[in-house]
């Protein structure tokens, strides 16, 4: 006497494998879905596109490059000399320029034949090519409490705080972190909605 095996039919195995496939695909879709949200979340609150236009910040940043910068890091951190900042532009709040902060609050700057000079003594800019020096003089000038003075990199190509003034710091809302357009100046800013940010 023997028993005959009644083997499930390929179909029924195929129905029944239907719904795990469903449940995965919920998953990726669920977890990708949650990817973008904290992407798009980053992208808005923490870092922001700006598009350089000038050759103020030469050889740093070249005019049209595109970079990212943060816009929550001086929530908790303070405004430090070196940083290449955005900010609105004093003289007119529509206009944003991208600089590096120079000075600090109440110190004295004071620049000789393109030589700077913080509370007297001579201050070292390994950012600065000896060819970009414009050889002007400024001050000595005390930066008033809670603002900074800014400057370009190209020295004989910048719009900045010896034009314009010290900028206070509730105009600061970034610092400039990553460069990611042309390729070939793609990587990290650590030398030191779209908006336009002129450094000229």
């Amino acid at each position: 006497m023997f028993e005959l095996s009644n083997p499930e039919p390929a179909a029924a195995k195929e129905n029944a494998s239907l719904p795990v496939l469903r449940r995965e695909l919920r998953n990726w879709t669920r977890d990708l879905a949650i990817a973008l949200v904290l992407a798009l979340f980053i992208i808005i609150f923490l870092y922001r596109p700006v598009k350089v236009e000038g050759t103020s910040m030469a050889p740093l940043l070249s005019d049209q490059e595109r970079i990212f910068i943060n816009q929550f890091v001086y929530h908790f951190a303070p405004v430090d000399r070196g940083d290449v900042v955005v900010f609105w532009y004093p003289l007119d709040r529509t206009k944003s320029f991208i600089k590096r902060v120079i000075g600090l609050p109440g110190e004295t700057i004071e620049i000789r034949a393109g030589r700077l000079f913080i509370d007297g003594k001579e201050w070292m800019e390994p950012y600065v090519p000896a060819n970009y020096l414009d050889g002007s003089s400024y001050g000595p000038k005390v930066i008033p409490q809670g603002e900074y003075f800014v400057m370009g990199d190209h020295r004989d190509s910048s719009n900045d705080s010896r034009v314009f003034g010290s900028v206070p710091r509730q105009y600061i809302y970034g610092k400039a972190v990553f460069a990611y357009w042309p390729v070939n100046h793609f990587g990290s800013l650590t030398s030191s909605s779209t908006v336009n940010a002129a450094s000229k």
